[in-house]
């Protein structure tokens, strides 16, 4: 259940990266080999990755095979162009009234790889590994290593925070051409963006976690780590996104991708009792009425903080407050919020890209994540997915470091399944009945301490 409701939530965009060069020229890569798609084909061999069982001494060899699989969501990159031909996809297209060149424009960031010639492979290898001109005749030869890979152009997706920039371009939004999910691309019908990045890494992984792979890679992932890196990542692209004036305006309007989007989809009821639907959330000290920024990630950041950052999470929260107070004055004192909000995001994603994330600070998010202080604040459907997500991320993450037994875990999954539940139905989201949820899934995952 958790993994359809996920994937349905995924329906936005898969795709490439506008910041993968930026990334990997601050990893100290020339942009000499940045240069160079080569395309599926040149890794579909039988020698390499083009097996169609997965019995390779080092790497599996089948991961083209996974990458194509219709029926799982590892395939689903794969996949990317070509639901944009699909009932769904051409009614947007319609919607949006978009010629061939205006899908191009408009759909191909995300859709297809940035370099390759052919569209129809959606989102190739190198979208997300970086175009192999530089690395690809040399990263199996003798003497290759992760660290030469990487100088010579391979993205480093080990580290989480060249990840999650790699991924939150489509999964999220991006600046290049094509990737900034707008609120008009979404009234045409695109899905309504939401991600999560160990959980979306783990329905793409296509690569096992075995012993090679600790030696080669120095260690295993540390999915606790991956989630909390993610939600900063993603709050500093929002803030990053939203400064700048030609994102945050659509004509007059506010752009409203930015907002939560049941602030305005929200039913309305004119009775004689003038029934407010709204719920007081005590992170927006603004007046009911005023359509609220999409707080989700960093409900979910503060959450961790208090856990991994202490000393810092007061002054987020309190940033945090002051960003959603300066958009009821002007936008000069509500990007001068964000940028001072983004700052501290990006310490957040520094503090805890090397933190140990050990079993008790796992426990202590989640518990974190479904106390009073933090669980007040789920007044709003996205803030209550990511949540749900964090606590399925969170759980998997203590099995996968070997923190706890699998038949453990696998005897909770039904309070989890039913937090899930909480949050199926976006027009029939309860914020009451959903913190009850949430907090029972973390009341039992609790008795594994």
């Amino acid at each position: 259940m958790a993994m359809a409701f996920c994937l349905a939530m995924a329906g936005a965009a898969l795709g490439a990266s506008s910041l993968v060069t930026t990334s990997l020229q601050a990893q100290g890569t020339s942009p000499a080999v940045l240069r160079g798609h080569a395309g599926v084909a040149s890794c579909a061999g039988s020698t390499c990755h083009g097996r169609s069982v997965a019995d390779g001494t080092v790497v599996r060899q089948d991961e083209l095979m996974r990458w194509q699989e219709d029926s799982s969501p590892s395939g689903a990159h794969s996949r990317a162009w070509r639901v944009i031909q699909e009932p769904r996809g051409q009614a947007i297209v319609r919607r949006m009234g978009l010629d061939a060149a205006g899908v191009q424009r408009e759909c191909a960031g995300c859709h297809a790889s940035p370099g390759s010639v052919r569209p129809s492979d959606g989102v190739d290898c190198e979208a997300c590994h970086g175009a192999s001109g530089g690395w690809l005749s040399t990263h199996y030869t003798v003497g290759a290593s992760h660290a030469r890979n990487v100088a010579q152009g391979m993205t480093d997706l080990v580290r989480p925070q060249v990840k999650a920039q790699v991924c939150l371009d489509c999964h999220f939004s991006g600046d290049a051409k094509g990737q900034f999910i707008a609120h008009r691309i979404m009234a045409a019908g695109h899905p309504r963006i939401s991600f999560e990045l160990d959980l979306f890494t783990t329905l793409q992984q296509h690569h096992d976690e075995d012993a090679d792979y600790v030696q080669r890679k120095g260690g295993k992932t540390n999915s606790m780590r991956m989630w909390a890196v993610g939600q900063a990542e993603a709050v500093k692209r929002s803030l990053e996104l939203y400064s700048r004036p030609a994102r945050a305006m659509d004509g007059i309007f506010p752009e409203f991708t930015f907002y939560d989007c049941h602030s305005c989809h929200r039913r309305i009821y004119d009775s004689e009792d003038g029934n407010v639907t709204a719920v007081r959330n005590p992170g927006r000290p603004i007046d009911l009425g005023t359509p609220p920024y999409n707080d989700e990630n960093m409900i979910m950041l503060l959450a961790a903080a208090r856990v991994i950052a202490p000393d810092a999470a007061a002054a987020f929260d309190a940033r945090a407050k002051a960003f959603h107070k300066a958009m009821l004055a002007n936008r000069a004192e509500t990007v001068a919020a964000a940028q001072a909000l983004r700052q501290s995001a990006d310490a957040l994603s520094a503090r805890f890209a090397s933190a140990s994330f050990t079993r008790d600070q796992t426990f202590a998010i989640m518990d974190s994540i479904a106390s009073d202080a933090i669980g007040e604040r789920y007044t709003d459907y996205e803030g209550a997915v990511q949540s749900v997500m964090a606590v399925d991320t969170l759980l998997n993450g203590l099995v996968n470091q070997g923190m706890v037994a699998p038949g453990s875990a696998n005897g909770l999954r039904v309070q989890v399944n039913q937090a899930y539940a909480a949050v199926r139905d976006p027009n029939g989201f309860q914020p009451l009945a959903f913190r009850r949820a949430l907090g029972g899934a973390v009341r039992s995952i609790r008795s594994l301490r």
